[in-house]
């Protein structure tokens, strides 16, 4: 997408904002403890906000000395690797609850100078815009990246200040909509988890009291090797060298960057789509909604569902639910098991987790009494966590579509009586 930003004046974005790459941490030293200093790394960056469960920590003790790489509320972070090859755009912003945090290397902090408002550096960052700037220019054969003196060469539009604030303000009221029905989602998501290690994990199930336990499994309950227990598939990739399999494509064709980077566990969209011929074409197997989507090699035990019939590239399994093994008991049991599929990936090149390996695996089933009376309670739990998601993918398509007309002009706020939202306070970096 091109925008036309002729209305306002225009400059190179390393004149209006402070440009500042992070720190090369020494590994070795990274805790696991959260009361020391979270490190915001390329891994956490999300589109659009920043995986705190993904984080190392610094030790408190030594932060002090690097307050250079200290991020503060305001802040718009960006992976500066990898994933602007992968998986596209990634940036974040440094929210008021947000732990604090230091920068690491390969990551830039992106700080509003006098004259440009800090919420509008943001509206900038996260535009197609700016997106499609980048993506051509990224350089590096192994490691594909990106500069801090091309992110500075990039033209940004310069309205007003007060328009600057005004645009800032609409796009945040979206960008407040989409936070909260986050929060919620993520709520939702603790406590169908919660039920589950509850009932099969505690085995505090209904009536528990009166079923005897024997070498740790309920009496009647069974061990079942994967490969009895459910249908599951692998992926494919069809080649890249062909334009046809790719151009106009609406097959959605899922790789783990997909997953890692969604915004909750249900799936819509993936970020590529191939032809029917492309997928003709591959080793990739089609399988239908509401499936168990588990990656398998480099990053094992990242789990998505699939809300269309989709396929995966090889980096995946697919599992199916089936009656004995329904979507929320299966989706549980799948995402928990990740450091069991861990110790068992082997790979010179990368930790992979074989078919044949998962497939001896074995599931702890439960008599059908007790699975019917399971998803009885975490049905509705799923289906209000998808209508949240799709709310949200909803808020976040209009806002996309509405932020190029207010940077070029094309939808002048000059007159309008904005209320600014609530959570759009003062930002550290008011000029």
């Amino acid at each position: 997408m091109t925008f036309n930003i002729s209305i306002y004046s225009v400059d190179k974005l390393g004149r209006h904002a402070e440009i500042q790459p992070g720190f090369a941490f020494k590994s070795e030293r990274f805790t696991d403890d959260p009361s020391d200093v979270a490190l915001v790394k390329g891994e956490n960056v999300q589109q659009g906000f920043i995986d705190w469960n993904a984080s190392k920590y610094w030790p408190a003790g030594d932060a002090g000395t690097l307050r250079n790489f200290e991020l503060r509320v305001g802040d718009v972070v960006l992976a500066m690797d990898r994933p602007w090859v992968t998986a596209g755009l990634k940036w974040a912003y440094i929210k008021k609850d947000d732990p604090r945090s230091l920068l690491v290397q390969r990551v830039a902090r992106l700080r509003a100078k006098k004259g440009l408002d800090q919420n509008y550096l943001r509206c900038l960052v996260s535009s197609d815009y700016f997106s499609n700037y980048l993506q051509p220019i990224v350089t590096g054969v192994n490691v594909p990246h990106i500069s801090g003196k091309q992110i500075g060469d990039f033209k940004i539009p310069l309205p007003s200040y007060p328009i600057q604030q005004k645009i800032a303000a609409i796009i945040s009221t979206y960008d407040e909509l989409i936070d909260n029905n986050q929060r919620r989602i993520a709520l939702l998501e603790k406590m169908a988890e919660e039920i589950y290690r509850e009932w099969f994990v505690r085995l505090r199930f209904p009536s528990h009291e009166k079923v005897k336990i024997i070498k740790g499994v309920p009496e009647d309950w069974k061990l079942v090797k994967l490969e009895n227990a459910f249908k599951f598939t692998g992926g494919g990739t069809p080649t890249k060298e062909v334009n046809r399999y790719w151009d106009g494509g609406d097959v959605n064709w899922f790789t783990p960057s997909d997953i890692t980077g969604a915004n909750g566990i249900f799936l819509e969209q993936s970020g590529e789509q191939c032809t029917e011929e492309g997928f003709n074409s591959s080793s990739a197997k089609m399988f239908p909604a509401y499936s168990v989507m588990l990656t398998s090699r480099a990053t094992i035990g990242a789990v998505g569902i699939n809300l269309t019939p989709a396929c995966t590239n090889q980096g995946f399994i697919t599992c199916i639910p089936n009656a004995q093994y329904p979507l929320p008991y299966l989706y549980h049991w799948i995402k928990l098991a990740k450091p069991h599929f861990e110790l068992l990936s082997g790979g010179a090149t990368f930790a992979e987790l074989t078919k044949g390996t998962f497939r001896r695996i074995e599931i702890l089933t439960p008599p059908e009494s007790i699975i019917t009376e399971f998803v009885r309670i975490e049905s509705p739990l799923f289906k209000a966590i998808e209508n949240h998601l799709k709310a949200n993918n909803t808020l976040i398509e209009t806002r996309d579509k509405l932020l190029p007309r207010l940077i070029s002009g094309k939808l002048s706020v000059e007159y309008l009586g904005i209320q600014f939202p609530p959570g759009m306070e003062e930002s550290a970096h008011a000029n």
